[in-house]
């Protein structure tokens, strides 16, 4: 007897129900059985060996961090209006960046038909802050007093030029699209530690600074050629963070089990018939669903918050959607062993009008990165949580377009930029990699993107070069065949 048999349908819904559990769960050989109750919807034994003889187990050794929350800044920030100073560059304001500098890097399109590439030094004053000496602009008034608790590596390079391909080589280590992102791997690698929750969970914000900037792909946080159950969860910005939570009218809670037992039940029957696992995948993600719909609604009801803690992520954490919203829901996430918290802040492209622009960007950000930072720490959460704080790629010195006293716009860079990190197992208070006197070119201390990769692994307890799954005939990895940990950021 199936769901659909006349037989079935004809029982008593309490019938209906004591079979349908009964048989599904406990008796039939077709039901989900353990591999789907246990290893495929709450399991928290790492998701990489699952079944698979020979993988190496994760972790490998004992981890730093128990969780990342990575707070991506989409557009790319301007590292030397933010955080590399170079006040000698106000006498050379609008000479032409020297040759020798530039040594014919190639340039966007953008910028490619200009004459002349015009030294634009930041309008924004600096100061050294802690014990550290930390240098951050006037525009972060509140990380700049974190400087401490910071890891500034101001020496990242990355291979992409454009938006898509570099924010795509920052989540999957190519900019190639189709690779499972930074997130996925990680939920792939150790599992969940919270059978209520996605392990990867994804927040998006618009910016102030530019409110039509760059758009987000849904690919950011796919899980690629991993099977689906590992990708990023996205909660909307808009409306219900999660659509169709609430049940229809006329549908309780049990009404819900009951439909999803028999829809597992088939879906189980036609997985028996082809061997397809991403059916078992399907049924994992339906039962995850289920429990988020108990799950999610306390979580996102942030009332019980003290006005303290409101007040201290700005005016904006009331707001539903915005950076300081997020960074209030990361802090929530990550009391649930939420393992993977991701948010991106888009507004960040500041092509021409800048000055203004950051500002509004930074008024979005900073309050409310420091507030997540000190939420974290007074509940005793930073000693095991990862932060990361950066863009895909960096700002040139010369404008693009015509420069003026107080305005100017900044084309894309690869050659350097900076990502902060702080929490477990970062070394504190480092200012780690050197720039030139443009802020063009990298003199010391050069870290790729691999390298950044490799590391975030590391503090999770992973070894990069071992965490690999075949697809197409090869093993493929997050960080391809490259990436060194960045030694002197570890603590």
């Amino acid at each position: 007897m199936h769901c659909n048999d006349h037989l079935f349908s004809g029982l008593s819904a309490d019938a209906r129900r004591q079979l349908s559990r009964r048989t599904f769960l406990r008796q039939s050989a077709g039901g989900i059985g353990l591999a789907a109750l246990s290893q495929l919807l709450s399991s928290p034994a790492p998701a990489a060996t699952a079944g698979v003889p020979g993988l190496p187990g994760f972790p490998n050794f004992p981890a730093k961090a128990k969780r990342i929350i990575y707070l991506f800044q989409s557009g790319a920030p301007s590292q030397m209006d933010l955080f590399d100073p170079k006040p000698q560059l106000e006498k050379r304001r609008g000479e032409d960046l020297p040759a020798s500098i530039r040594m014919g890097q190639r340039l966007t399109t953008m910028t490619s038909g200009q004459s002349t590439f015009p030294v634009a030094p930041s309008l924004f004053k600096f100061a050294q802050h802690g014990q550290s000496g930390m240098w951050f602009s006037e525009l972060m008034p509140h990380m700049s007093k974190l400087a401490d608790d910071w890891c500034m590596i101001r020496s990242l390079h990355t291979e992409a030029i454009n938006h898509d391909p570099a924010i795509t080589f920052m989540q999957t280590g190519s900019q190639l699209a189709g690779r499972p992102s930074i997130g996925a791997w990680m939920s792939y690698g150790l599992g969940s530690a919270n059978s209520e929750l996605p392990s990867y969970v994804v927040l998006t914000s618009f910016g102030s600074g530019r409110p039509d900037d760059q758009p987000l792909y849904d690919r950011l946080w796919s899980a690629g050629f991993l099977p689906a159950r590992y990708q990023g969860v996205k909660f909307r910005n808009k409306g219900e963070p999660v659509l169709y939570l609430n049940n229809p009218p006329g549908m309780d809670r049990s009404m819900r089990r009951d439909t999803l037992d028999e829809l597992a039940a088939l879906n189980q029957h036609r997985h028996d018939a082809l061997g397809d696992p991403e059916i078992l995948n399907r049924i994992a993600q339906y039962e995850l669903a289920f429990r988020m719909q108990a799950s999610v609604p306390d979580l996102t009801d942030v009332s019980k918050e003290s006005p303290e803690v409101l007040d201290s992520y700005g005016p904006d954490v009331k707001r539903p959607g915005s950076y300081a919203a997020n960074c209030l829901l990361a802090r929530r996430l990550a009391e649930r062993d939420v393992r993977f918290i991701q948010l991106f802040h888009m507004g960040w492209d500041h092509h021409g009008g800048l000055p203004n622009a950051i500002r509004g960007q930074c008024r979005d950000t900073d309050q409310a990165t420091a507030a997540l930072i000190n939420d974290l720490k007074n509940r005793g959460l930073l000693d095991d949580t990862l932060i990361v704080w950066g863009g895909e790629f960096g700002r040139t010195i010369y404008s693009q377009g015509g420069i003026t006293a107080d305005n100017y716009g900044r084309d894309h860079h690869p050659r350097c930029f900076t990502v902060l990190m702080a929490g477990a197992g970062v070394k504190k208070g480092l200012t780690l990699g050197t720039t030139d006197d443009f802020c063009y070119n990298i003199t010391e201390n050069p870290v790729h993107v691999h390298d950044l990769n490799a590391t975030i692994l590391h503090l999770m307890g992973v070894e990069h070069t071992r965490l690999t799954y075949r697809s197409q005939g090869r093993d493929f990895r997050l960080t391809d065949i490259h990436g060194n940990l960045i030694k002197p950021a570890l603590a």
